[in-house]
């Protein structure tokens, strides 16, 4: 019958160069099997894992929050300078607007003269009504 598996009736089975026969030993291996964690340990671990990635989240808040903070003091500090020259801008222009030649050609733009020696200018403040204020007060008027 090897023969006909090997897809061939023809062959004579007594040709056929017998082979030795390798024999095989079994061997069976003993395999320990570890027991598995007690639950008391196994919550131990997970209290852990659970803690550190806590302690890792409020770390990483922290200095989210310190950059935000970094951010808007450098973004304050630049608006600081900005005004800075803007007041600066300003300061001058303040300066040159008050400059007296500059007020002399407005005065005479919008027809003011210059005060002659003769004229007398008076200028009497309101009267309060407290007593006290009013009588350490004096006229006086000065060309």
């Amino acid at each position: 019958m090897p023969s006909y598996i090997q897809g061939n009736l023809a062959l004579d089975q007594k040709r056929t160069v017998a082979k030795p026969k390798v024999k095989i030993k079994e061997t069976t291996k003993v395999v320990y099997r570890n027991k598995s964690l007690p639950t008391q340990e196994k919550m131990l671990y997970l209290f852990t894992v659970v803690l550190c990635v806590i302690v890792a989240g409020v770390i990483i808040w922290r200095y989210a929050a310190i950059y935000q903070m970094n951010t808007s003091i450098l973004k304050m500090q630049s608006e600081i300078k900005e005004i800075q020259a803007q007041n600066s801008a300003l300061k001058q222009e303040v300066e040159k607007l008050q400059s007296p030649d500059r007020l002399k050609g407005e005065a005479t733009r919008l027809g003011f003269n210059l005060q002659d020696e003769k004229q007398v200018s008076l200028v009497t403040p309101p009267k309060a009504k407290t007593n006290s204020s009013s009588k350490n007060t004096k006229n006086a008027s000065k060309p």
